[in-house]
């Protein structure tokens, strides 16, 4: 275990972006960590964020990779797909551990990077998928963690040990994820879409059998799912009512036995049973609360997933990703 004696120097990069808000102020009160450079964009003004007083008082200047290079040990990427498939590979090239948190290094299959993310370089530095829970052993070694996206996170951990003790029948349709997230999900450069007097009071979808997410996570759980994301008129928040058959024989006892048994050393996984869990009981946390129903006479489960988008779906998930690859204790700056 690390005891932060020598503290590691950490840059954000993309500091003015709601996820890149959110890593200063997690970053801030680590006490393993001392904060090195903030930087924005490449080619941005810089400027003072208000929301960084006193965590981050220095401008934010424009992206200098040279300067970033020089003063950090670790970098966190929260910038858009594009800049960070190409800045990735230099910061691991100088040496420094990179966690990023776009979707430019997620996808493995060079089809389908090519389909959702066309510029990540087909060759490249070697990845791990940081999703904490599932791949806590390979982050130690890791030198550039593709952190999870937000709307996969949710689906994976709900689904993933299910599937891998056989629980789930898989005969006829897809597996069914009904998402739903805050308009945060949707980043700080605002569109027509994401307008207050275009959002509020409403519920939209959107992405419908063409959102990048469902190829992540099919990947990750290694079969079809029809994934339907929608815009909630709320800040930040992500509940996902997942559909899906048990094989015959299993029941709710034995959904919470594989649950149970793949989470029971994650503290920030809170298996809630047959008390469904809200967006609000997560937010601004870095918890993933899942809660679950079994209709025995058809053998349908319905799963509820809900994380807060810009924490375990960004900003704290990197972090718990950055605590397990340095040997911190995992829960080190988020509680």
């Amino acid at each position: 275990m690390n005891s932060y004696a020598t503290a590691v120097r950490v840059g954000v990069a993309g500091a003015t972006g709601y996820t890149g808000v959110e890593l200063l102020r997690l970053l801030a009160r680590h006490p393993g960590v001392r904060l090195s450079a903030a930087m924005g964009a490449p080619g941005a003004a810089p400027r003072h964020v208000p929301a960084l007083k006193r965590l981050w008082d220095d401008p934010v200047n424009g992206l200098d990779l040279d300067a970033l290079a020089d003063s950090t040990d670790a970098v966190f990427l929260a910038l858009p797909d594009h800049a960070a498939a190409e800045i990735a590979p230099s910061l691991v090239e100088r040496g420094k551990r990179v966690f990023d948190l776009s979707g430019a290094f997620r996808l493995r299959d060079a089809g389908l990077r090519r389909r959702w993310y066309p510029n990540t370089p087909e060759e490249g530095p070697a990845v791990v998928y940081g999703l904490t829970e599932r791949n806590r052993d390979r982050l130690r070694d890791s030198t550039l963690v593709a952190c999870a996206g937000c709307y996969p996170t949710a689906a994976i951990l709900a689904l993933q040990p299910l599937l891998q003790a056989g629980l789930l029948d898989l005969s006829g349709a897809p597996l069914i994820i009904d998402a739903k997230s805050g308009v945060s999900g949707a980043g700080k450069t605002p569109t027509e879409r994401t307008h207050f007097s275009e959002c509020h009071g409403s519920l939209s979808a959107y992405g419908v059998f063409d959102h990048r997410h469902a190829a992540e996570i099919e990947q990750e759980l290694g079969t079809a799912v029809t994934f339907v994301p929608h815009l909630l008129p709320i800040d930040r928040g992500i509940l996902e009512t997942i559909y899906a058959t048990l094989t015959p024989g299993a029941d709710e006892a034995a959904v919470a036995a594989a649950l149970q048994s793949a989470y029971a050393d994650s503290p920030f996984v809170r298996l809630t049973g047959r008390d469904l869990p809200e967006i609000k009981h997560v937010a601004h946390s870095n918890f993933c609360d899942i809660g679950w129903r079994v209709n025995p006479a058809t053998r349908q489960l319905v799963l509820i997933s809900c994380i807060d988008n810009l924490v375990k779906g960004a900003a704290g998930q990197a972090v718990q990703n950055f605590n397990v690859a340095f040997g911190f204790d995992e829960r080190l700056g988020l509680n």
